[in-house]
C-alpha cells in the first residue's frame, strides 16, 4: 500500500515534507519518497489518496488507566479536597478496590475505541485492582488483541492492602511479561509498583530486580502531588527521587510517571541516571496536583512522553494541553513549541517506554500511523503545520489509523468493532461499579 498525503511528518519535530508519502509492506515502512515517485515505482500497489491531509506517526499514549473510564460521571457527595483525599477517599475505595475482570475488560473495550479514533497506535496501561488478582492482565489482553493496537500492559503492585497482595501484583506482572516474550506480537509488559508511600524499600528493590531479570522497564507514580514529597521527607529525610537514588534503583530502567512536584536536585538525578518520565498535563490539573516541570526535564535531556491517565482520552486534547499549560505557567509563549510537543506525543513516548522502531515513518520502522485532515480555514504550510495540528485538530479529523501495517480506523470508524454493543457494555459496567459498596482503605 502507498499513502499519498499533502504533507508527511516522517521524523516528528523535524520540518514536514510537502508532497511526500510512504509505502507500507507487511508491518513496516518500506519506502519514503515524493508522491509522484511512489506512484511510478509502485504502480500496482493499493493507493490511499491523502489529498488535503497530513500523514504522521501514530500517537503513543505513554500512560493510561483504561479502567478509569468507569469513573467518568461517578456520583459524588463532594469533590476531594486535594491529591491525598482524591486517592484515599475516592480513587481507591470507589474505583480501584471495586474492580473485577469483567469491569476492567468492559472499560478497556470502550476506551480503546476512543484512543484509536484519536490517532493513538500505542498505549501503556497501568491497572491497579488489588481484588482482581490474579489473572486480570491476561483477561484484559484478550480485549486489547481484538482491537489490534500496540500495547504495554502492567499491574500496579502495592502493599497498601497487604504484603501478600503486593507479591501477587509483582507476580501478575512477571507472568504477563514472560507470556508476551514467549508469544511475541503487539503486546508487551513491564514491572510496575505504586509509590514510596504504599511500598516498602524491600518491595521497591524487589520490583527493580525483577525488571532487570526480565529485561523490562520498571514503572511507578512519582511525586504526583505534594503528599509523596512530604511523606518522603518525613519518613526518609529526603525527597522521592533522592530516596530512589539511595536505594540504587534510579537507573535508565526506571519509568516515573507524573513527576509534578520535583526539586532541581531531583531533575538533575533523573538526567544523570537516565530516568524516563511520562507527563499527564490534564489529569494533573483535575486532581489539583500542580504542573510538572516538563520544560526543565526536556532541557536536561530526560526522555519524556505524554499520557492521558485515563482522563481525557481524545489524545489531541492531551497534546493541546501540553502545548498551552506550560506557556501559561511560565508566562512565556515560546515554551513547549508545537514541533516539540508533537515529538513528545509520538517518538518521545515510544522512547520513554523503551519501544524500538516506533514513532517515526522511516524505512524499517513500524507502520504505525495516522492520516489527519488538515484542510484549515487558513493555509497549512511547512512553517505552520505543527501549530495547525496542535491547535485546531481533534479526533474528528483523523481519517485513517494503521497499526503494524493493518488498518484499524477508516473515515472515523474503528474497523471490526461493534461500537453500539461495546458502549452498552461499558454503560452497564459503570452502573454496576457505581452501585458497589465502597471499601475502606488501609493506608
Amino acid at each position: 500500500m502507498i499513502l499519498l498525503p499533502d504533507f508527511l511528518i516522517d521524523r516528528p519535530g523535524q520540518p514536514p515534507r510537502r508532497g511526500w508519502g510512504v509505502r507500507v509492506v507487511g508491518d513496516r515502512i518500506d519506502a519514503v519518497a515524493p508522491n509522484a515517485e511512489l506512484r511510478q515505482r509502485f504502480a500496482d500497489d493499493e493507493q490511499v489518496d491523502g489529498a488535503g491531509c497530513t500523514l504522521s506517526p501514530g500517537f503513543v499514549n505513554a500512560h493510561a488507566h483504561l479502567y478509569g473510564l468507569l469513573a467518568h460521571g461517578l456520583p459524588l457527595d463532594k469533590a476531594p479536597s486535594g491529591f491525598w483525599p482524591f486517592l484515599k477517599d475516592f480513587w481507591w475505595p470507589l474505583v480501584e478496590d471495586r474492580l473485577d475482570h469483567d469491569l476492567i475488560c468492559a472499560a478497556t473495550d470502550a476506551i480503546l475505541l476512543e484512543l484509536l479514533r484519536s490517532g493513538v497506535t500505542t498505549v501503556y496501561d497501568c491497572t491497579e485492582a488489588p481484588y482482581a488478582l490474579p489473572g486480570c492482565l491476561s483477561a484484559q489482553a484478550e480485549v486489547v488483541r481484538r482491537h489490534g493496537i500496540r500495547a504495554v500492559l502492567s499491574f500496579e503492585a502495592t502493599e497498601r492492602v497487604s504484603p501478600a497482595n503486593g507479591q501477587l501484583g509483582l507476580q501478575e506482572n512477571a507472568n504477563f511479561v514472560r507470556s508476551c516474550q514467549e508469544q511475541g506480537g503487539l503486546l508487551s509488559g513491564l514491572i510496575c509498583f505504586h509509590t514510596t508511600f504504599s511500598c516498602s524499600a524491600e518491595f521497591i528493590q524487589q520490583a527493580h530486580a525483577l525488571g532487570a531479570e526480565l529485561g523490562v522497564p520498571v514503572h511507578m507514580h512519582c511525586a504526583e502531588g505534594i503528599h509523596e514529597p512530604e511523606y518522603a521527607l518525613q519518613q526518609f529525610g529526603m525527597r522521592p527521587l533522592e530516596y530512589y537514588d539511595r536505594l540504587g534503583v534510579a537507573t535508565p530502567r526506571m519509568l516515573a510517571s507524573q513527576c509534578v512536584q520535583l526539586s532541581e536536585r531531583e531533575i538533575a538525578i533523573m538526567a544523570e541516571r537516565g530516568v524516563r518520565m511520562t507527563h499527564m498535563p490534564l489529569s494533573n490539573c483535575e486532581v489539583g496536583a500542580g504542573i510538572a516541570p516538563v520544560p526543565e526535564l526536556v532541557a536536561a535531556g530526560v526522555p519524556v512522553g505524554l499520557g492521558s491517565d485515563g482522563y481525557v482520552n481524545d489524545f489531541y486534547e492531551v497534546v493541546r494541553g501540553t502545548f498551552l499549560i506550560h506557556k501559561a505557567h511560565k508566562q512565556d509563549p515560546r515554551v513547549m513549541p508545537a514541533p516539540l510537543v508533537w515529538y513528545l506525543a509520538t517518538e518521545g513516548g515510544a522512547r520513554a517506554l523503551g519501544l524500538e522502531n516506533v514513532g517515526r515513518l522511516e524505512p524499517g520502522w513500524q507502520a504505525d500511523l495516522q492520516l489527519i485532515d488538515t484542510r484549515m480555514p487558513t493555509p497549512s504550510e511547512e512553517h505552520n503545520l505543527y501549530d495547525q495540528l496542535v491547535l485546531w485538530r481533534n479526533q474528528s479529523h483523523v481519517q485513517l489509523v494503521m497499526v503494524a501495517g493493518q488498518l484499524r480506523v477508516r473515515e472515523g470508524k474503528v474497523l471490526g468493532a461493534d461500537e453500539a454493543t461495546i458502549l452498552a457494555n461499558a454503560h452497564a459496567a459503570a452502573r454496576r461499579l457505581w452501585a458497589l459498596p465502597a471499601t475502606t482503605s488501609t493506608q
